[in-house]
Formats: C-alpha cells, structure tokens, sequence
C-alpha cells in the first residue's frame, strides 16, 4: 500500500500543551475529521471550528497571524489535536505547529516566521512547587519571633 499523505505534520508546545498539527496541501473530497466534512479553508480544533473552540477576536487576530504574514489565509486545511495547558497555552502551541507546517511548505515562509519569533518554542513554565514551602513555589515558612 503506497498512500502519498498530502498533509504536513508539525507538533508546537507552549507550557503543559501540546499541538499535533495536519495542514493539507491538497485536500481530498472525502476528508472528515470527527464526524464534521471538512472543506479547503477550514481549521478545525479537537473536533470543532477554530472559531468556537478560541472565541474572540483578540484570539481570531492571534491564531491568523501566521497565516496572514505569509500570505496563506484561507490556502490550507488544517486539523488540530490539543492536549493539556489551558487556553492561552494551547493556542500558543497551535501557532508554533502551525508556523512549523508553514516554514516546511515554503523556504521564504520560514524566514518570515523566524523575524516574527513564531518558530522559536517559548520555555517558560510554571514553576513547580517545592516541599516545606507552604504551598506556593517560592514562599517561605514564616519563622517564629521569640
């Protein structure tokens, strides 16, 4: 069985979240992604339109723009699993997989994206919390005065 994919695979992290990402290229007819037809233009989120799972139009301007400093809005298919984090962080995972995807489909895209700073995989977690402390990561015990 020789299956050409006609998609390309990217995973972005941001904090606890992880995004696996599938951009099509080329998208065949008989598409579906849980239960839903999926048509050239659509980005759908764990099952549902981006436009529903990240609502707002702050959020609408911050997942579209590396697609909209590429020149690529509405070009692609794409389909998206996030795991784990919360909101903000899972749509800081979904820019960096999809600049990813962007950057292996055209060389010029991933200089852009690069300037932008969308490729570079933003470290800083939550620290975690340390045993004696009292609860939070860095607060201490407080001692007592006599």
């Amino acid at each position: 069985m020789t299956d050409k994919k006609n998609y390309s695979f990217a995973v972005g992290r941001r904090k606890g979240a992880v995004a696996r990402l599938r951009l099509y290229v080329d998208l065949k007819e008989s598409l579906m992604f849980d239960e839903q037809t999926v048509k050239k233009g659509d980005i759908f989120v764990n099952g549902k339109k981006i436009e529903d799972y990240f609502k707002g139009n702050t959020a609408k301007a911050t997942y579209e723009e590396p697609f909209r400093i590429t020149n690529t809005l509405g070009k692609y298919t794409i389909t998206v699993k996030v795991i784990g984090g919360g909101q903000m962080g899972q749509m800081d995972a979904f820019i960096h997989a999809a600049s990813r995807a962007l950057s292996t489909i055209d060389e010029k895209n991933k200089q852009i994206l690069k300037k932008k700073g969308f490729l570079t995989r933003d470290a800083r977690v939550r620290e975690r919390r340390k045993v004696g402390m009292g609860g939070k990561a860095r607060r201490k015990r407080q001692s007592p005065k006599r």
